[in-house]
């Protein structure tokens, strides 16, 4: 016992240090900040090659600007690609230019959109908890920094934003904008000096009522909007409008802060930033790109189900329990914890207390949005991981208490009663069984992945690797820990064990099966486009037979016709023999199974390689002329 409060005395005298010195304060916060993002988004992120299907996509039609200049229309395969607006596209060439064309330049507009959003993340719960000291009169700077450390590792290390934030598509850049702007509404919101804090002064002085512009948050949200709309279109105002509306409405302040934000204002701004690109795209497209993109790509995408993509109405439940793993089991428990349903106490309070109610809207109004939606994707959530990470990371603050602390009597109520020990302990007991349950799941991982044909050796290649034995092993003892923990009613380092097992399982499991997939998935078709590099004769045709791998695409530079049935190639190879085309030949890439099934005889082509389960080929139009000409 003694032991444990000279360890937590020692704690609060290190924080106390850092709090009263602003440079050391300031040096510890960014270095944290650092290593949690090197951690989380910036370790080995271009050292793996492009995933196929959707990032190549991407990077291609990047690529395709950044070569001709044409930043307006992206496209793909000489192609139009509407899938989605121009930001992502306008960022990946700009690091193009920057960094050179490759895996690094990519991914780097996800991977600063994500650690933007959890530098953000970090000032504002450090603000937040520093003004509910200066309310309380207390001093509570272990409280203060470990709550704000604990949410930026909550927010950058969970699985959902650890795979979007080192992928190069726009789902992090559209969670980056919606997120950051979100938090920058409660900004500016919350220290607004129209609250009832600057009631109680008779004396103070409201800035410039008449003010042409809103404050600098409210103007910085506006902004991060306009960025949300260039990145995915109409959802990028929809949601977040929607989770202010719907915070508004509750804490019955609709009228007073649109007046604050200068509405009309910020829609002009929004307008005059993401406007002109679509006004452009349309006037050089026409109604080709309003039916693909606002038609298809968003309307129907929720009403109705889009390639393929159902599920179930709990399919999100499921995404968020494993998309925020291990931390999503206490999620429960902080939404109870704010009891969000007892509107009058809410209202009651200041502004920036109301934090943890607009963490609660945010993650409730996504949530509920695209469970609505028809077409369903595990990314579609990722904007509201920020939230469950607040909410998480607030209800450790209730047990992160210093041992020494300064008072008076509250001018205020808090905005959440202390947390129920009984809560607290269901959960941790959950957390366990989770934990278990998880690793016992990795240990027999062979027998629930489906196969890949690409793999032909899927599942004894992972077997091989020991990785699901080292996944089970770390699970299993952070189970065990958490359950020591629950024993000995240390609940305050909890969290950490969870954090420490998911850091490990990143470094000791995901990262090596991320090269692992890589080697056996990816790299042959990395080395065949190098093949086809020099191979490829000049306006020789490049077929892909049966598959469609973007990625071949992006690495030879080329544009490749895409034919899914094998009588249909060689009916496409004869009508190209009799036009008598130059070169007489074209370069076939085959998965394996599907160019044995063309029937061509061993002098019909030439192997020009083999890899993983592709067959690279040429096949030469004399002997497709000759085979046309017996048949007829």
């Amino acid at each position: 016992m003694r032991m444990k409060l000279s360890v937590k005395h020692t704690v609060d005298r290190w924080f106390n240090k850092i709090a009263k010195n602003p440079a050391l304060s300031g040096t510890v916060s960014i270095l944290w900040l650092m290593v949690v993002g090197w951690v989380a988004f910036g370790w080995n992120l271009g050292n793996i090659g492009l995933i196929d299907e959707t990032e190549p996509l991407f990077a291609e039609a990047s690529r395709q600007m950044y070569v001709t200049g044409d930043w307006i229309t992206p496209f793909f395969n000489g192609d139009t690609r509407f899938d989605k607006p121009a930001l992502i596209y306008w960022c990946q060439a700009i690091a193009y230019h920057l960094i050179g064309v490759n895996e690094w330049a990519v991914r780097l507009p996800s991977a600063i959109a994500a650690f933007g959003l959890v530098c953000l993340a970090f000032y504002t719960i450090q603000w937040y908890l520093a003004k509910q000291d200066e309310l309380e009169q207390v001093s509570r700077p272990t409280r203060r920094y470990l709550t704000s450390f604990i949410a930026a590792a909550l927010m950058a290390l969970n699985p959902e934003t650890i795979i979007w934030a080192r992928t190069g598509v726009s789902d992090m850049l559209l969670t980056g904008c919606m997120a950051s702007a979100l938090l920058c509404f409660f900004l500016g919101y919350a220290g607004k000096e129209g609250s009832r804090e600057a009631e109680l002064i008779p004396n103070a002085q409201s800035p410039m009522p008449h003010a042409l512009f809103p404050n600098k948050w409210y103007l910085a949200f506006y902004v991060l909007i306009a960025g949300a709309i260039l990145t995915k279109g109409p959802v990028g105002i929809v949601l977040p409008g929607l989770i202010v509306a719907a915070f508004l409405l509750y804490v019955g302040k609709v009228r007073e802060v649109l007046r604050e934000m200068h509405l009309l204002v910020g829609i002009l701004i929004i307008l005059a930033l993401s406007v002109p690109w679509y006004a452009l795209v349309i006037w050089r497209n026409g109604w080709n790109y309003i039916n693909s993109f606002f038609g298809y790509h968003n309307l129907e995408r929720f009403t109705e189900v889009v390639n393929g993509h159902s599920a179930p109405w709990y399919f999100y439940f499921l995404v968020v329990l494993l998309g925020f793993a291990p931390y999503s089991v206490y999620l429960p428990a902080s939404i109870i914890r704010l009891k969000f349903w007892q509107r009058s106490h809410w209202r009651s309070l200041e502004r920036f207390q109301q934090f943890g109610l607009f963490a609660w809207f945010w993650f409730a109004s996504i949530f509920a949005f695209f469970s609505i939606a028809v077409t369903k994707l595990p990314s579609y959530v990722l904007p509201l991981m920020p939230a469950a990470a607040i909410l998480v990371a607030l209800l450790w603050s209730d047990l992160f208490s210093d041992t020494e602390t300064r008072q008076t009597i509250p001018v205020s109520p808090s905005p959440n009663p202390p947390i129920s020990t009984s809560l607290l302990r269901i959960s941790g007991w959950v957390n366990v069984v989770f934990l278990s349950v998880l690793a016992t799941a990795l240990l027999n991982i062979t027998h629930i992945l489906g196969t890949d044909p690409a793999i032909s050796n899927f599942h004894e290649l992972i077997q091989q690797s020991g990785l699901p034995v080292i996944a089970g092993i770390i699970w299993l003892v952070s189970a065990v820990l958490v359950a020591a923990l629950l024993l000995s009613r240390r609940w305050n380092y909890i969290i950490g064990i969870n954090f420490i097992g998911f850091v490990a399982f990143v470094i000791f499991v995901l990262t090596p099966a991320s090269f692992f997939i890589d080697r056996e998935r990816q790299l042959p078709l990395r080395e065949l486009s190098a093949v086809i590099l020099e191979a490829k004769q000049p306006n020789e045709e490049l077929i892909m037979l049966g598959f469609k791998k973007p990625s071949v695409v992006f690495y030879s530079h080329i544009h490749v016709n895409y034919l899914k049935f094998p009588q249909e190639a060689v009916e496409h190879i004869k009508n190209q023999a009799a036009k008598g085309l130059k070169p007489s030949s074209v370069l076939l890439l085959a998965e394996q199974k599907k160019f044995l099934q063309m029937d061509l005889q061993p002098d019909d082509y030439k192997n020009l390689s083999t890899k993983g389960a592709y067959n690279l080929v040429r096949v030469p139009f004399k002997k497709m002329k000759k085979e046309k000409i017996d048949i007829s």
